[in-house]
């Protein structure tokens, strides 16, 4: 005969006290109602800035489409290069039916990133970006776009993994790329990926073929720094150091014993041959904490400091290599686009 025991709960002494009932355990509908309205809140509140891009080539002839999100009232729209596909008109339908003519103001293949200006005069409900360095894994990630035509379509999961690389249409390796579960289809690259919070922690870039649930999006804290060049300068120039890398976290045995104020660094996971990191002498598997005397937290930070800036210029560079610092110096280029 089958006997039904009741379940008990141990309380801090280690004693049996009352049995557990319903109201003891995790009500799982709440916690789902819980996530449906965050959902449901970010889509209300980042849905209108999400845009259909249609390109158009010179002929005037369609050229494909994607997605983008407005970044700014005046009409800046983020997207990918590889939906721009080197295009220089856009037209933008906002989600409430309007359509905009849009010039592309630059593109940096080199990040997968495009950025189109609005042509019209208007206030248009601009999206926030966020700070993509301080992301969790197993953070809710919400993907917007217009796939295959779809407007505004959502699709919901967790960020997978951080500080991946992909490789870009043009060979060249993305750093610092978000890994996430929510499911993106053809048409919703240049869309955002956004956080709980209403605050666009990435630009939706790539599904692997073949790989169910394994999407990517561009860090926020890259689409910043390359929006800011697009617009300052209509590309974006960098100095060459010859390195892909990700984000790491420091020991905190070998932190404290070097009295390093940062809790993370750039771990090189691979160095170009030839390169000026090859020839100042950096491995695979060394974490960049400085360059130029200013603190690595991560690859993000790689992109910003390889600023036209230091074209040209021989650099320090500190190292931990196992347990030790050292410092190598590299004579920096500008990079070939």
């Amino acid at each position: 005969m089958l006997e039904v025991f009741p379940s008990f709960i141990l309380d801090e002494d280690d004693g049996v006290r009352a049995p557990a009932s319903a109201d003891n355990r995790v009500d799982d509908s709440s916690l789902l109602d819980a996530y449906s309205r965050s959902v449901t809140r970010v889509v209300e509140q980042v849905g209108p800035s999400v845009v259909r891009l249609d390109i158009r080539r010179g002929d005037g002839k369609r050229a494909g489409s994607g997605s983008g999100v407005i970044v700014s009232p005046d009409g800046l729209v983020l997207t990918n290069s590889h939906v721009v596909q080197g295009a220089r008109r856009a037209e933008v339908t906002t989600l409430d039916g309007r359509s905009f003519s849009g010039r592309v103001l630059g593109d940096d293949p080199d990040t997968d990133l495009a950025l189109v200006r609005i042509d019209e005069s208007a206030t248009l409900p601009a999206a926030r970006l966020g700070d993509s360095k301080t992301l969790k894994p197993g953070e809710i990630a919400i993907a917007i776009g217009n796939p295959l035509g779809f407007d505004a379509s959502v699709t919901a999961g967790v960020i997978s993994a951080l500080g991946r690389s992909l490789r870009s249409k043009n060979g060249r390796l993305i750093e610092d790329v978000i890994q996430t579960d929510a499911a993106l289809n053809p048409g919703n690259s240049g869309g955002p990926l956004v956080s709980s919070k209403g605050e666009v922690i990435g630009v939706n870039t790539a599904i692997i073929t073949g790989a169910q649930g394994i999407c990517f999006a561009v860090a926020s804290n890259t689409a910043s720094f390359v929006l800011g060049e697009l617009v300052s300068h209509g590309r974006v120039r960098r100095a060459y150091l010859g390195i892909g890398a990700g984000t790491i976290l420091l020991p905190r045995r070998i932190a404290l014993r070097l009295g390093l104020a940062q809790t993370t660094g750039a771990v090189v996971s691979m160095v170009e041959a030839e390169s000026p990191a090859d020839h100042a002498g950096l491995l695979t598997g060394d974490i960049l904490l400085a360059i130029d005397g200013a603190a690595v937290t991560g690859a993000d930070d790689l992109l910003r400091f390889l600023d036209a800036e230091k074209i040209n210029r021989t650099i320090p560079l500190d190292v931990l290599r196992r347990s030790d610092r050292r410092r190598f110096w590299a004579a920096l280029r500008e990079r070939e686009r």
